[in-house]
Parts: C-alpha cells; sequence; structure tokens
C-alpha cells in the first residue's frame, strides 16, 4: 500500500509513526506539508519522501490522507484534484461532509471520513470511519489499516453518525480532563499535596478505564461492586444523583452533537 498524506501535523506525524512501529516500509509513504522545517523533521525521522506541493507527489498511490485543519480542507482537495486516479481519499478533516469535499474534488467519488480523537498521539485513540457506496472492500482495509496504526476503529453506517462520535470521542477527551481537574482540586481541598492530587486523579482513571475494558461486566456493574451499601462511594453518588450529574454530561454531549452539525454546515460553505 502506498500512502500520501495532505499535511504533515500531529495526526500525519503520529499516523506514519504508528505506521513505521507496526513493521509498516514508509518508502511508501509521501507527504506533501508547505512548512520546510516540518518536512525535514518527518523525513528524518521516518524515511518518507516529502514535497511542497501536492502536484509534487502525484501518482498518490492506493489511498490519499487529507490531514489537514477544516479551513485549509477545500484549498488541499483543489491542490490534489487535477492528479487523483482512483485513489480512495480519506478526509481527517473534522466537521467535513463528504458532499463538499467531493464537489471541491470535483465530484471525485471514492471518499471516506473519519473521526479520530486525541488520544491517537499516543497510539491509544478511537476513530470513527465512514466510507461512501463507491469505496471497495479493499479501500476500506486500507483506510481501516492506516487509522489503527494509533486508533480502534469503528465503522459507521451513515455519514450522519459521524456527529455523535464527534461529541462523544472527539470531544470526549476534554471531558474527561475537566473531571480529572475536578478531582484534583477536591484532593488538594482535602489537604492532599498537588503532586499526590494529580496522581490519585489521573492513576483512578487510567486504571478504571482500562478495568471496564478489559471486563466482560458492564460500567453498571463494576460500579455496583465498588458501592457497599452505607459507605462512602454510595453516599457520595448520591450526591452526583441530587446534582443530576448524568443529566449534564447528557446534555453536554448532545450539546457537542448539535454544533458538530452546525459545523458541518458552516464549513461546507463555498
Amino acid at each position: 500500500m502506498n500512502i500520501t498524506f495532505i499535511g504533515g501535523g500531529n495526526m500525519a506525524t503520529a499516523l506514519v509513526g504508528g505506521l513505521a512501529a507496526k513493521g509498516f516500509d514508509t518508502k511508501g509513504v509521501k507527504v506533501v506539508e508547505i512548512q520546510p522545517e516540518a518536512r525535514e523533521r518527518l523525513k528524518n525521522a521516518f524515511g518518507v519522501a516529502c514535497f511542497e506541493h501536492a502536484s509534487e507527489a502525484a501518482p498518490y498511490g492506493d489511498i490519499v490522507v487529507l490531514a489537514v485543519k477544516p479551513q485549509q480542507l477545500r484549498e488541499a482537495a483543489r491542490a490534489v484534484a487535477p492528479n487523483l486516479g482512483a485513489e480512495l481519499v480519506l478526509s481527517i478533516a473534522a466537521g467535513i461532509r463528504l458532499a463538499d469535499l467531493g464537489r471541491w474534488l470535483g465530484g471525485y467519488p471514492q471518499l471516506a471520513r473519519c473521526m479520530p480523537n486525541t488520544p491517537a498521539l499516543i497510539g491509544m485513540g478511537v476513530t470513527g470511519l465512514f466510507a461512501r457506496p463507491e469505496v471497495d472492500a479493499g479501500q476500506r482495509a486500507h483506510a481501516q489499516r492506516v487509522l489503527e496504526a494509533v486508533s480502534e476503529v469503528i465503522w459507521v453506517a451513515e455519514e450522519s453518525l459521524l456527529d455523535p462520535v464527534t461529541a462523544v470521542s472527539g470531544s470526549g477527551p476534554a471531558y474527561v480532563f475537566f473531571f480529572i481537574e475536578a478531582l484534583e482540586r477536591a484532593a488538594r481541598g482535602l489537604g492532599l499535596d498537588d503532586g499526590a492530587a494529580r496522581r490519585l486523579a489521573i492513576g483512578t482513571f487510567r486504571g478504571a478505564a482500562e478495568l471496564a475494558a478489559r471486563s466482560p461486566d458492564s460500567p453498571a456493574v463494576l460500579r455496583e461492586r465498588v458501592t457497599s451499601k452505607g459507605g462512602t462511594t454510595e453516599r457520595a453518588l448520591a450526591t452526583m444523583r441530587t446534582d443530576r450529574l448524568e443529566e449534564a454530561i447528557g446534555r453536554a454531549v448532545y450539546a457537542a452533537n448539535d454544533r458538530a452539525m452546525e459545523l458541518g454546515s458552516e464549513l461546507g460553505r463555498d
């Protein structure tokens, strides 16, 4: 498989690095990046071929990964369009719908779109992925292989479902960081020093998430096992229920979903 990345930022770097770590031959990778420092860094780190302009990287190979910011996607699409043949075009840019991307590519049909999240930067992400019907099984496998270099991949049946993926996992790390901050703050308020507060908060999140990932039981069952009748956990959870924390989290996710839909409309304007 030969891959061309348009954009050499954090996500492209993570994907190239993840592929290299899994034994992928990076001689089959090209990167188009306007910043000379970034080109040099990628070339030195992974041995990939780097170019300043998209036309210089043609032919692109099996898959073109558009790894640019949403505001840059229209320009990037128009730069690659003249040299497309039968490649799969995979967009990592948040919010841009495939109908708009396809229009900017002159009606090109073989498109896929994904929504990764920031833990992909350390190889622990989770990514929602959608492909148009014109994308064949081989191209789907290519897209999955690229993304699995840094994340778990979850296929969705409709492109619109990438909005809730964005609301849950795309924005989700910020929710987790917010909760960690709150735990840290409470720990410090109870007299623990800064270092202990942080280690307790992060270690608890890390361990609980890993336990949930490995256990065949649901999070609800795991929660019940921690909650002894009349104990400390029961009282804490009672307070959260009184404050309607679950409802507040639900409202937050729905608000993020609404904003994802709005951004799709805003960013796709010509």
